[in-house]
């Protein structure tokens, strides 16, 4: 019944296959081996086997077996990024890059998110590590002696905002303290001289960084005051830090700076409830300009990290490092100081 229903008005229909290579080489006439040579790039085929074969692939709609290019090559034409926090759209926008980039030469991107807790970071990359050819280590909040040794386990590997003395282990990165130097210079300069930083998680290398442009900050002009409060990387960490933060407004700070801008756009809405105005009575930035930034009630104040460029670093030196080429040199970026409405000159 079912052979009759298939061949219902004409001819039965043949099930359709998909095309193997065996069918490439017979429609250009060429040889496996041939077909073989001209999809892996070689460049001593002749061109007109070329031509046929790049034909004969188009007119098949041929798409290599992954599981085939991966028993070949040794490698699945896939890598992994571990984040400690994939809701932040900062690393949002440099997996977009990495992904982007990483298409452009046919590999995939799979992501995994340790939710900022810092123990799963060392499982969670070796067990990425076992599926794909390589990884990136996104912000890693393990200690330097865990982290050297961990990769060493799973290379190649990428470090993205975090540097090792560790050779064969390229990084890219923002340079926190520059920026926030620049953040408090912004701020003295409209006459700010009490600021409050929110801190980030104990064990992010980019929290130790602005502390240290901090410290910096404050030794060079002994008239500038820095409180440093406990914070977070998330919203609801600034939302939960408005009473220290507002304890601090009425003991003489004027300005507050966030570990990011999702702290700071936390903050502000828990500001706006309690009648705070920004920045009429207290300014606030924060750091990394997500996109949702520039659309917050006032405006905020923050550093801008070329997010996407930041990705597409990382995916051309962790591409060299599967490709055995030399280990290229660290990429730091300088952020851009964005001036919105949160910020102004204190009362």
């Amino acid at each position: 019944m079912l052979r009759e229903a298939i061949s219902r008005g004409g001819r039965m229909s043949a099930r359709r296959h998909p095309a193997t290579i065996a069918d490439v080489a017979a429609r250009a006439g060429v040889s496996q081996a041939s077909v073989s040579r001209v999809l892996n790039g070689k460049p001593s085929v002749d061109p007109e086997i070329v031509r046929r074969v790049r034909r004969a692939v188009g007119e098949l709609g041929y798409a290599p077996s992954m599981a085939a290019r991966s028993l070949v090559h040794g490698r699945n034409q896939t890598v992994a990024m571990v984040v400690p926090d994939l809701g932040n759209p900062m690393f949002q926008g440099i997996l977009e890059g990495v992904s982007v980039a990483a298409a452009g030469d046919g590999y995939r991107v799979l992501v995994a998110d340790t939710v900022e807790r810092v123990d799963d970071e060392e499982a969670t990359a070796l067990e990425a590590r076992q599926r794909c050819d390589a990884v990136v280590l996104c912000a890693p909040r393990l200690p330097a002696d865990r982290l050297e040794r961990l990769v060493e386990r799973i290379a190649p590997v990428v470090v993205v905002n975090r540097q090792l003395e560790a050779p064969g282990v390229p990084s890219v990165g923002v340079d926190y303290a520059r920026g926030i130097r620049d953040l408090v210079d912004h701020l003295v300069g409209l006459g700010h001289r009490d600021l409050v930083y929110l801190a980030g998680p104990e064990p992010s290398r980019s929290n130790a960084d602005r502390l240290r442009g901090i410290a910096d900050a404050e030794a060079a002009d002994a008239d500038v005051r820095v409180r440093v409060l406990a914070g977070g990387s998330g919203l609801d960490d600034g939302a939960a830090a408005v009473e220290a933060v507002d304890a601090a407004r009425r003991d003489g700070a004027t300005a507050v700076m966030a570990f990011n801008d999702l702290v700071a756009l936390g903050l502000l809405a828990a500001l706006r409830r309690r009648g705070v105005d920004v920045p009429g009575e207290l300014s606030v930035a924060g750091f990394d300009d997500i996109p949702m930034a520039a659309y917050a009630s006032p405006a905020l104040t923050t550093l801008s990290v070329p997010r996407a460029e930041l990705g597409a670093q990382v995916w051309t030196r962790l591409r060299g490092l599967i490709a055995g080429e030399p280990v290229a040199h660290a990429v730091t970026f300088r952020p851009r100081l964005e001036v919105r409405e949160s910020t102004a000159a204190p009362r």
